[in-house]
């Protein structure tokens, strides 16, 4: 078969997977999403209990939103803070039944290769025309004329260790380490309760953890909150506070600061984790420096880094420091961009050596801790409308996001320190408009204090 004549192959049914499938269904492009998980976004469901400080009206893709409405669905108070749980069971769950997708999304369907249908990397005659090759876990393969790579950084969190290495005895001590956003006033709770906790990190995962620590410590005694930071101040976690756009997330901050100020959480800055040993029922951290904290559990809140390993026989341009492509990589350069500077970009700045292949949502940012949802939503429309001939709407990047109140352009710097000169904005983008920091959805805890794993919305 021509490679024209086959689908678009969507990788992932997370929010910006399925935006990407309501925009293929809408221009009549036909398309498959391969979802490793038993439903729609699985990984934004597995912290489901949070609250995203973005409301509805940055959480809904257009033309998903098109596609619902057609069937009789009412969205949301657009002003009101969804739970994470909310956006996959009232949002991303109706859009999978939608005539459009219903037949098209596929769950249990994990993705272990992508590459060309019998060419390798090396081989570059009939490249450009030659089907991909997309394999699963169970040794199906489909092939396809393109490839939507919204699989996200979810299941690759970064390690403890301050070298980017994981910690001596981190392997060994994970028994008493928690990936981000643990469900700490809910299912977790006995993990947590009466326990001294460490918090390691500085973005809205961790704010999101302090802040759920401190009320359970609260109502529990004996709950005891330590934070270790690899920086020399948390100015970047304390944020813009009433200079942000989002309240919520404004808030998150200041929340955070007033119980290290009061005393109810510890802090350790410049905490650079090199080792980690088990002694019976507790571990020690141990600092670059020598310093030490024994703690009951340790909460590993670090960010994510992309998995392309199942793009390994693809030509990927990949930037060597972030793992995005090299293209997008000084535009979300978190040295560089910590507050609402990242410009918007769409298809041009997501290409590849290999055409047909696109990385969107939080994998193609890689390393970066910058991405928004919304930012996603645009990834899709512009990648997909250059995938059905449109360039002039994939080129014409559009992107409206609320403004940080966060300047700072390196995280040593003194929380007074301004971003600088803006970096240039597109001349089809309205101007004055710019992402958050942290990495994918903007979060708080249900208890209505701010956080995150992520700047998401």
């Amino acid at each position: 078969m021509n490679a024209t004549e086959l689908p678009v192959v969507v990788i992932g049914a997370g929010p910006v997977g399925l935006a990407a499938a309501a925009h293929l269904a809408e221009r009549g492009v036909d398309f498959v999403v391969l979802e490793a998980g038993s439903g729609p976004a699985a990984a934004v469901a597995s912290w489901g209990h949070v609250r995203v400080f973005s409301p509805w009206r940055f959480n809904i893709d257009a033309a998903a939103r098109r596609l619902l409405e057609a069937e009789g669905w009412i969205a949301p108070d657009p002003e009101r803070l969804p739970l994470a749980s909310q956006i996959v069971d009232d949002y991303l769950a109706p859009l999978t039944k939608v005539p459009a997708l219903a037949e098209r999304v596929r769950y249990g369907a994990r993705v272990v290769a992508v590459s060309r249908d019998g060419l390798d990397r090396v081989r570059s005659t009939g490249r450009e025309n030659t089907p991909f090759l997309i394999r699963l876990a169970d040794g199906e393969e489909l092939t396809a004329r393109a490839v939507i790579d919204a699989s996200g950084t979810w299941p690759t969190p970064n390690v403890l260790g301050g070298s980017g290495l994981p910690a001596h005895g981190e392997t060994e001590a994970a028994a008493f380490i928690d990936t981000a956003l643990p469900d700490v006033l809910g299912a977790d709770r006995d993990r947590f309760a009466g326990r001294h906790t460490l918090v390691v990190g500085a973005g809205h995962s961790a704010a999101n953890t302090l802040l759920s620590l401190a009320q359970l410590a609260a109502e529990v005694p004996g709950t005891t909150i330590s934070w270790a930071i690899r920086t020399g101040n948390a100015a970047r976690t304390y944020g813009g506070g009433e200079a942000d756009a989002l309240p919520a997330r404004g808030a998150l901050g200041t929340r955070v600061r007033d119980l290290v100020e009061s005393g109810a959480v510890t802090l350790l800055p410049g905490f650079s984790i090199r080792s980690i040993a088990v002694d019976g029922n507790r571990v020690t951290a141990v600092a670059r420096g020598g310093e030490t904290v024994t703690v009951d559990r340790i909460v590993s809140a670090t960010g994510f880094r992309p998995d392309h390993t199942i793009t390994s026989e693809l030509r990927l341009d990949l930037d060597p420091i972030l793992g995005s492509t090299r293209a997008l990589a000084p535009l979300i350069d978190p040295n560089q961009h910590s507050c609402g500077t990242v410009p918007p970009h769409g298809v041009d700045e997501l290409a590849h050596p290999e055409p047909g292949y696109y990385a969107i949502g939080a994998k193609s940012y890689g390393r970066a801790p910058t991405f928004l949802m919304a930012t996603g939503y645009e990834q899709a429309r512009s990648v997909v409308a250059a995938l059905a001939g449109d360039w002039a709407a994939a080129r014409d990047v559009q992107l409206e996001l609320p403004e940080t109140g966060v300047c700072s352009s390196s995280a040593d710097e003194p929380a007074d320190s301004c971003c600088g000169t803006p970096a240039p904005v597109s001349a089809s983008a309205p101007r004055g408009l710019a992402t958050g920091v942290a990495g994918g959805l903007l979060t708080l805890p249900v208890v209505e204090q701010a956080s995150g794993g992520c700047c998401g919305s």
